[in-house]
């Protein structure tokens, strides 16, 4: 629970950063006719933050934009089969393409953004955040299904468990 207090107030501070960058922008842009360059740069930075952030630690799986119309008209069984199949495939693709996301963002710790001087490391590294979090979640999940008992077909026709 702390730690989702913590996810949710780190996704708080990045947006409500990203807002009053946004708004020192339009004040500079409009009121003073002086646009900033250094505004532009940090806005798309605190959106890369803030978007791979919330969707690593943020957003629950369930939130998530699903097609699960084939998914919600099979038993539960296949469901489970359906979850352990597509969990396993996600964690072993991700997992597997870890180590090259990882060589990438190392290398790119080299070359910096043109205003800020921020090295482009600082600036991806949340994708790593969100590829983890995938492999744990993923990991997560197979397990869950594993261990968790099977659920029992109800006895009366057409309603579930």
């Amino acid at each position: 629970m702390r730690l989702s207090k913590f996810a949710n107030a780190v996704g708080v501070t990045l947006f409500g950063a990203l807002f009053c960058v946004f708004i020192i922008q339009i004040v500079a842009r409009f009121a003073f006719n002086s646009p900033l360059a250094w505004t532009d740069e940090l806005a798309v930075v605190l959106y890369i933050w803030m978007v791979l952030w919330c969707a690593a630690f943020v957003v629950r799986a369930r939130e998530h934009v699903m097609f699960d119309l084939a998914y919600n008209a099979v038993s539960p069984l296949a469901q489970r089969i359906m979850r352990l199949v597509g969990s396993i495939t996600l964690a072993g693709l991700v997992g597997y393409g870890l180590a090259g996301n990882w060589d990438y963002i190392w290398f790119m710790r080299r070359e910096r953004t043109p205003v800020l001087d921020i090295s482009f490391l600082w600036v991806f590294v949340p994708f790593m955040f969100l590829l983890v979090s995938l492999v744990v979640k993923n990991v997560w999940s197979v397990i869950s299904d594993l261990t968790t008992p099977s659920p029992q077909p109800s006895p009366i026709k057409g309603e579930g468990v």
